[in-house]
């Protein structure tokens, strides 16, 4: 039989151990059989250097040198199986036991798997001590700047420029002291939760950036969540499902990568401020004081204050956003109970405009950068005064002035509910909030009449439309009920020509055996965004199904291109105005008639790199009849002659245009209130 130290070294390689040398045995003494390595009392594991038990009194033993966590585990591991194996009968006689020094019993293993990558860092790092240095320094410095770039992130990219970063800020000073007052747990979680916000902030940043170059506003974190869903439809409209389901995946990933690695990059640079918490102490109060300096002298780099508080700032902002967002709904509510012709009887509704057709039209994004801007007007406004002439010589004549947009960029439904509500519909929540009311709508105002059918034709509506019942609308024709076969013009549904074209097929050329005039509200969506593929005009007899519009989109510019560059953006955005009014104004030409009143106008602006960053959001609207009497009732109004209004025409909010409207056209006040 193999002696015992025979057993325990060959163990001992087949576990891949490296433990300590055995404790020395008592001459004359035989090998004991079994070891007594096991569990201990209380349920701490014995110390691979305990001692046996022999059969004579001895000299004390020597204990064992202290093994690490892994070398005691497999030490463990090779004593069971020692025991295991050796037979009960060859147990010596008891004896009494030697008296060792204690062993401090090891701490329980870390789990084999996080072992193992640290054994191989620190092979790795003994083994390229230089590269390994050099690492470390790589990625402190990228920890730093990473911070760094974070805590002065601007919310629009018109700011993301190289002086916004050259600024000290008072959040990396206050967090360096707070980590190093903190020990080592505290210290960690504080970093890392920290670490998180900031790269949350940093996100929200960037949202600000999205928002105020599409929507000239800053991100509402309270309401501004749904939009998102409408961002991947027009993406998916406009780039295909497969890049939208790229874009949104990159989108979480990077809003994931980001805060974890804010997170990583603050918890190393605190262990580093507490490792060297003499220095960075030091380094702390000095920078401390200079910031204290930069902010009372006033100093700045390229008009910028040294001495930033950009962080703190956006977490105020965001604050202020959500008190009064809450606030707002609250208020806002009560603003929507008052109605200046809420109990205004039928009869004594627009009682000057009874026996004329209404139509009330809304062109996507037709704002006063189409009719002002250098590189869009030309084309627009030569537009305009041609269809000025065409209508005028079939007895058509015009005025047209500005209203201001609630809405900028986008959300085109905040600029319909404005207009036709008399309320200031900036947000999502004031149009949930309109919507479920029974504010008076304008177009509802001629269903109360009793004297007109009413009709909406949405072909930008491609699901259920609950706004139907605010509006009054008898009947609505969506997306799906217009007959159309030909293809997408990116985000538009189908070209404005053709469905005007079925709005007088199905609707205008109808008669009403009620005896009933006709109110419409018409959506045309060829300008909306990317302005890639545009429609052109065909015959209007050629029409059909809308088959014919293949080759015109097959031919046009890809949304892609148009999208990445901004000049060819604003040109093409310039084109689809034209598209747009050309459109109507010829359908009013071919199908209007003497009792026919055309009231259209832009929802907003397009977006910031289309009409510029300081843009207003005026659009144009006009106000087109036979019937001298419809303009004589406006004259007042001081609005220009002709489609293109003038620089200084008249400017309104665009919520009061209903009451001005109401009052122009007969209508008697009968306040509602709350």
């Amino acid at each position: 039989m193999a002696s015992a130290e025979g057993r325990k070294a060959a163990l001992r390689e087949d576990v891949g151990s490296d433990t300590s040398p055995p404790a020395t045995a008592v001459p004359g003494t035989p090998a004991p059989a079994a070891e007594a390595d096991g569990p201990a009392a209380g349920g701490a594991t014995a110390g691979a250097g305990e001692s046996a038990a022999v059969t004579e009194p001895a000299a004390e033993i020597p204990a064992e040198p202290k093994l690490d966590a892994e070398a005691a585990t497999d030490a463990e591991v090779g004593t069971a199986t020692r025991a295991s194996e050796t037979p009960a009968s060859d147990s010596p006689a008891p004896a009494t036991p030697i008296t060792a020094a204690p062993a401090t019993a090891p701490e329980p293993p870390a789990p084999r798997s996080g072992r193992r990558i640290r054994r191989i860092w620190r092979g790795w790092r003994a083994k390229y001590p230089t590269v390994a240095r050099v690492l470390s320094v790589v990625t402190t410095v990228l920890s730093a700047a990473l911070v760094y770039i974070c805590l002065q992130m601007p919310s629009t990219l018109g700011n993301l420029k190289p002086v916004e970063f050259m600024r000290l800020p008072a959040e990396a000073v206050l967090g360096a002291v707070v980590l190093l007052s903190l020990p080592r747990k505290p210290r960690l979680v504080v970093s890392a939760l920290s670490g998180a916000l900031l790269g949350a902030i940093t996100v929200l940043n960037m949202f600000d950036m999205g928002f105020n170059e599409y929507l000239g506003r800053h991100f509402n974190i309270v309401l501004d969540w749904s939009l998102f869903d409408d961002a991947r439809a027009y993406l998916d409209d406009t780039l295909g499902g497969t890049a939208e389901m790229g874009i949104t995946v990159g989108v979480v990933l990077l809003v994931f990568l980001l805060m974890t690695l804010v997170a990583l990059a603050t918890v190393r640079l605190g262990n580093l401020l507490a490792k060297h918490r003499a220095r960075t102490s030091k380094a702390t109060l000095i920078v401390g004081t200079v910031w204290i300096t930069c902010t009372a002298l006033g100093l700045t780099v390229g008009g910028i204050p040294i001495a930033s508080q950009h962080t703190a700032g956006v977490l105020k902002v965001q604050a202020r956003t959500v008190r009064d967002t809450l606030r707002d709904e609250a208020e806002f509510a009560n603003v929507a109970k008052v109605d200046k012709f809420g109990n205004t009887p039928a009869d004594q509704l627009v009682p000057d405009l009874r026996g004329k057709d209404m139509i009330f039209t809304f062109i996507e994004s037709y704002g006063r950068s189409a009719v002002e801007d250098p590189i869009e007007a030309p084309g627009v406004d030569k537009t305009l005064d041609e269809r000025t002439a065409a209508l005028a010589k079939a007895g058509f004549h015009a005025k047209s002035g500005w209203l201001t947009s609630a809405t900028y960029g986008g959300s085109s439904w905040l600029g319909h509910s404005t207009t036709l509500s008399g309320l200031w519909i900036s947000n999502q929540q004031r149009y949930r909030t309109v919507m479920a009311s029974d504010h008076l709508s304008l177009t509802k105002v001629f269903k109360k009449t009793g004297a007109y059918d009413t009709v909406g034709v949405m072909p930008g509506v491609q699901k259920g439309w609950p706004e139907q019942k605010y509006y009054g609308l008898d009947k609505v024709y969506n997306a799906f009920q217009l007959g159309y076969e030909g293809p997408k013009f990116s985000w538009s549904t189908m070209p404005d020509q053709y469905a005007l074209e079925q709005f007088q097929q199905r609707v205008h050329s109808q008669k009403r055996a009620d005896g009933k005039q006709l109110m419409s509200e018409i959506i045309l969506t060829s300008s909306h965004q990317p302005w890639a593929p545009i429609p052109k005009m065909v015959g209007w007899d050629q029409l059909g199904d809308g088959s014919v519009f293949k080759g015109i989109q097959a031919a046009g510019n890809k949304a892609s291109d148009v999208i990445a560059d901004t000049t060819k953006s604003r040109q093409e955005y310039g084109k689809s105005i034209q598209y747009s009014v050309t459109a109507l104004t010829q359908w009013l030409e071919r199908y209007g008639n003497d009792n026919t009143v055309l009231v259209f106008l832009g929802d907003h602006q397009p977006i910031a790199r289309v009409s510029g960053n300081h843009a207003s959001r005026d659009v144009p609207i006009s106000i087109v009849a036979k019937d001298p009497k419809v303009l004589d009732k406006i004259a007042g109004w001081n609005w220009t002659d002709g489609l293109r209004p003038a620089h200084n025409a008249p400017v309104w909010k665009m919520s009061s245009f209903r009451d001005r409207f109401l009052t122009a056209y007969g209508s008697t006040p009968h306040p509602k209130k709350g």
